[in-house]
């Protein structure tokens, strides 16, 4: 850990990190229109956000700051890679970390892991068709695309809201905190594929209001003390690959797993790689 890694991550322990989020919650939803345009501005200029690429360049047609961190993209922008086998980037953002999940360990960074077991709520039965699969983690930064979309088709069977944690999931944060991603307040949907099981992990992170899924609606908040778990034993959701499944309201971190010889990373998927909604990651094995 560097001594900037240090600086900016002990505050983080001691801070009041869900009330933070509420109150950037009432920032990013409130409707005057000075407050959000400047908002705005402020992020589009200080990030380099490409309002070319919305659906809707305007910002004064969107109501809230939140609105327009969740906008929608021209669809011609993120075309869906289509070839047989497809597993497509279920979001913009970077590489955190991309690979083979030793046992139950997921790679974090340099010294620091955490085990599909602890991300998924503790349950070892849940956890147990990742055994010895692949993992991907992918970094949502403030300039990108909030919303999240398949990487491939899939049927709902499970859904899990895990209590946590807020802390930052910037690149020093991720370096200095172990067991960081298992620790954060997350939601975790688990599908049934082509390739076996497919586990999507939303990761909540310090000023994000909430997670919310096209199934359900806002997940988080409230906050809560305790696992809360829903099955989908009939009329289960299916959502087909690229479709949209999920937002940040601000930004995070997706977590994508698979079992064991199912799935296999393209080559040039590699951490700190930058990666857009739709774009080729890899290849299901069966």
């Amino acid at each position: 850990m560097t001594i900037k890694e240090t600086l900016t991550t002990l505050p983080q322990y001691v801070l009041p990190h869900h009330t933070l989020s509420q109150l950037m919650s009432k920032l990013t939803h409130c409707e005057n229109k000075l407050w959000k345009n400047l908002f705005i501005k402020q992020i589009i200029r200080h990030y380099g956000v490409d309002m070319s690429e919305a659906l809707e360049p305007n910002i004064d047609a969107y109501a809230s700051f939140n609105e327009f961190f969740t906008r929608q993209l021209k669809p011609e922008f993120r075309p869906i890679a289509n070839e047989p086998g497809a597993i497509v980037s279920p979001a913009d953002g970077f590489v955190s970390q991309a690979g083979q999940i030793k046992d139950d360990d997921i790679f974090q960074a340099k010294g620091k892991s955490f085990t599909a077991t602890q991300l998924l709520g503790g349950n070892a039965e849940r956890a147990d068709p990742f055994k010895d699969g692949s993992f991907t983690t992918i970094y949502l930064s403030p300039r990108d695309y909030h919303r999240l979309h398949m990487p491939l088709t899939g049927t709902l069977k499970e859904m899990i809201h895990i209590p946590g944690r807020l802390f930052s999931v910037n690149a020093a944060t991720t370096n200095s905190v172990p067991g960081l991603f298992a620790r954060n307040e997350r939601v975790a949907a688990i599908f049934d594929t082509e390739a076996g099981p497919m586990a999507l992990v939303l990761v909540g992170a310090i000023f994000v209001s909430s997670v919310e899924t096209v199934w359900h609606g806002v997940v988080t908040p409230p906050t809560i003390e305790k696992v809360r778990t829903w099955h989908y034993e009939t009329d289960a959701p299916q959502l087909n690959i690229g479709e949209e499944m999920g937002r940040f309201n601000m930004g995070s971190t997706i977590i994508v797993l698979f079992g064991k010889d199912k799935a296999d990373w393209q080559a040039d998927f590699t951490a700190d790689s930058p990666v857009k909604l739709g774009q080729l990651i890899g290849k299901t094995l069966s």
